[in-house]
């Protein structure tokens, strides 16, 4: 007699998504907000973000998911394109429109008689002057309310206690600031602006309202493009599950947009994967910086750098 088998019947397993989603944040939610959205809707843990964006702020916040998140720190490293308005003659706490009212200034003669120029004719010399400032800053101060930790704790925590943090100047590169439009009534500036990994809009509200005598706050902040990640590529966080996963882009797709590429051979290949140093001949990589290191199939299996000797270093390895 044969005896009966019995089958287990286990569930099949749910493949995790790993890749780079480009969510184009509302206003309202935190980063952290979409994050949890984002890893309810897909059942996945392992969800970062590369650049956080204020709960007022909209547009492009790049997330990576699964394998991904090891990308991050080279997703934040790039510059972002924004485009922003900034009201004159009121300052609030957190130097946005969600703060509270903390300064209200008028506006000096030369400031007033430059925003009732007309547009479409160039920019007033007191606009310019200013803007011209802010274009060749190299150190900010960032914002009280950021989540820079100070102290051992996040700044913005200690500003809501009131106890309002001094923070350190910080390096800041401006690519691009253009003014865009102005008006007198209301007062305000339109801005496009490039800039790089740690610069604050809204300490920019601040420092160029400065310039022009009063004070500001940030008013629209649109975040239009993270690195080589853009507007017209990204999907509302609310999209159902299926559309979120049909955005998801490969993570060696992403790898390869976000950083120079560097080719192995099979030996390289194997000596990467294992973290041993690749020699010269098994890479062919740029002579500096991180790049993103693909195997003769074209599979990404490391982030890497080449050293003076032309020998490739793993910073970051991939599951195969």
């Amino acid at each position: 007699m044969v005896g009966r088998v019995t089958l287990s019947l286990q569930p099949m397993p749910v493949l995790t998504p790993s890749g780079v989603l480009v969510v184009d944040k509302a206003r309202g939610p935190t980063s952290h907000d979409v994050v949890a959205c984002v890893r309810r809707a897909l059942g996945i843990r392992e969800v970062g973000h590369a650049g956080t964006l204020d709960p007022m702020a909209t547009g492009v916040l790049v997330l990576a998911l699964g394998e991904a998140t090891k990308l991050v720190p080279w997703l934040t490293a790039h510059d972002k394109a924004y485009e922003a308005e900034i009201a004159l003659g009121v300052q609030t706490d957190t130097l946005d429109a969600d703060g509270r009212e903390v300064i209200r200034a008028p506006l000096g003669t030369a400031l007033f008689e430059a925003l009732s120029q007309p547009r479409g004719r160039e920019i007033p010399p007191a606009l310019h002057a200013a803007l011209e400032t802010e274009r060749r800053r190299t150190v900010q101060v960032p914002p009280a309310y950021s989540a820079i930790r100070t102290q051992g704790q996040r700044a913005f925590a200690a500003a809501r206690r009131g106890s309002i943090p001094v923070l350190a100047p910080r390096a800041v590169r401006v690519a691009r600031l253009d003014l865009i439009a102005w008006s007198r009534d209301p007062a305000f500036l339109s801005l496009a602006l490039e800039v790089g990994k740690g610069y604050y809009v809204r300490a920019l509200a601040r420092d160029l309202a400065g310039a022009l005598g009063t004070v500001g706050h940030v008013t629209h902040l649109r975040r239009l493009r993270s690195g080589p990640f853009v507007i017209d590529e990204s999907v509302s966080v609310d999209a159902p599950p299926d559309q979120l996963q049909a955005y998801i882009q490969p993570i060696a797709t992403a790898a390869g947009r976000a950083l120079a590429l560097g080719r192995l051979t099979e030996a390289g290949t194997r000596d990467a994967r294992h973290g041993r140093l690749v020699r010269p001949y098994d890479i062919d990589a740029p002579p500096r910086g991180p790049c993103a290191w693909f195997d003769p199939g074209g599979g990404l299996v490391a982030v890497g750098e080449v050293d003076d000797a032309g020998r490739g270093r793993v910073l970051r390895g991939f599951s195969s």
